[in-house]
């Protein structure tokens, strides 16, 4: 009986040994960069990935270039054009949730209406996309009910979504390497929370994934931006003159995948040199499954100081559509590593669909009730759709509204 204790013993020591072995991270740095044009690479597949700002920008590509994404990982970030082109909505509304904001179901009928106009790709494109999302319970940087709305808004127009949201993370892209404690938000905003969020996001992605390697045989290109912005001018639309992409040696002579990968604010290679590229743990995993990395970047700018992403309209008004600057340039990258194209667009940009200002409405509170703009609660009343408080519901009381979508009104 002994020796049957001790041999149970000595099988559980050595299957926690073995498990410990199965779960080590081995960092492979990233190589330093080689300075070449993107060249043209036979592309099976093209993906995107990125955190907050990055995070919403890899949504907007996604939604207005479904029919090139096949699928998005984001951590951290909120539901398609929620911003609304302001930048107090990005802030009071999608980032934290102090102003009211639009429901996903709104902005879904946005997202159709700007495909049947054109402006983005057809939604019919998006049902069976596989969407991975990441929110950590530490980050109040983007409110978790703002990322709720995007994994509504994806489920919605049909996506296969898988939302990881149990992780004390702070606001960061969570990594096995990453240098930042799990719950901190911080520079570099790379954090480690143990297991492997990279891994359990390119397996939904790709649906399943080898090990990632644990030295780097690949190269890391440092290309010209500025060839990819409509204009030659990258630093015009706050974008650095340096991008970068990770190419397996594997795939310079055979089929291979792609990722874009998004940083976040302040993230940019003027800030933060190399740091999300070697810690994101993105390369690793290419290695082993056939799969480039793109890393575009953005960088500082007089109406973007922290070097963000456009996902509230300070370069263009355009910015979530298909002819947004940003959007372009990044896809003229993804289009001259797919299919050769080196030059972006050269015609003028589609503006977005026009329409009326929205007329203000004067009249007492009990007026609107009565006529469907707004209902009462406890003796006030509320703006439908944003829920705005107007006042006391009476006759003598008066406020300004108007509707700026069907059935959401706001004050004037």
């Amino acid at each position: 009986m002994r020796l049957r204790i001790r041999q149970g013993i000595w099988a559980a020591i050595a299957a926690a040994a073995l498990a410990t072995t199965s779960l080590s991270i081995v960092h492979a740095a990233v190589p330093p960069p080689t300075r070449a044009p993107l060249a043209k690479y036979d592309i099976s597949a093209t993906y995107v990935s990125g955190v907050s700002a990055g995070g919403f920008m890899a949504n907007q590509l996604h939604v207005a270039y479904s029919s090139l994404f096949q699928g998005a990982g984001i951590f951290s970030a909120g539901a398609y054009d929620c911003a609304q082109n302001s930048l107090s909505t990005a802030l009071n509304a999608c980032m934290a949730t102090y102003l009211p904001r639009k429901t996903p179901a709104q902005l879904e009928q946005l997202t159709r209406d700007r495909a049947a106009a054109g402006t983005v790709d057809p939604v019919e494109n998006l049902p069976g996309d596989p969407v991975w999302l990441y929110h950590g319970t530490s980050d109040t940087t983007v409110a978790e009910a703002v990322n709720d709305d995007l994994a509504t808004y994806y489920r919605d127009l049909g996506a296969d979504v898988v939302y990881d949201r149990d992780s004390r993370a702070g606001h960061a892209w969570i990594s096995p390497i990453g240098p930042g404690s799990c719950s901190v938000t911080q520079s570099p905003w790379i954090n480690d929370c143990g297991g492997d969020a990279v891994g359990d996001m390119l397996t939904h992605l790709y649906g399943t994934v080898r090990p990632a390697a644990s030295t780097l045989t690949g190269r890391l290109i440092q290309f010209d931006q500025n060839a990819h912005v409509p204009g030659g001018d990258a630093t015009s639309v706050s974008m650095g003159d340096e991008g970068f992409a990770y190419v397996p040696q594997t795939c310079e002579q055979s089929s291979c995948k792609l990722m874009v990968a998004l940083h976040g604010c302040y993230q940019y290679y003027g800030n933060i040199g190399d740091t999300f590229m070697d810690k994101a743990y993105l390369n690793e995993y290419a290695d082993t499954n056939a799969t480039i990395v793109l890393y575009p970047q953005a960088t500082s700018s007089g109406t973007n100081p922290r070097g963000c992403w456009d996902w509230w309209g300070y370069q263009s008004a355009q910015y979530p559509l298909k002819s947004g600057p940003q959007m372009t340039a990044v896809v003229t990258m993804v289009r001259a590593m797919s299919d050769g194209v080196t030059t972006p667009p050269t015609t003028p940009p589609t503006t977005p669909p026009t329409t009326p200002p929205a007329e203000c409405v004067t009249a007492s509170n009990y007026a609107h009730t009565t006529a469907g703009r707004a209902h009462q609660s406890m003796g006030y009343t509320y703006a439908n759709g944003s829920n705005q408080n107007l006042g006391l519901w009476n006759l003598f009381t008066t406020s300004t509204i108007k509707e700026t979508d069907p059935g959401y009104w706001v004050k004037c």
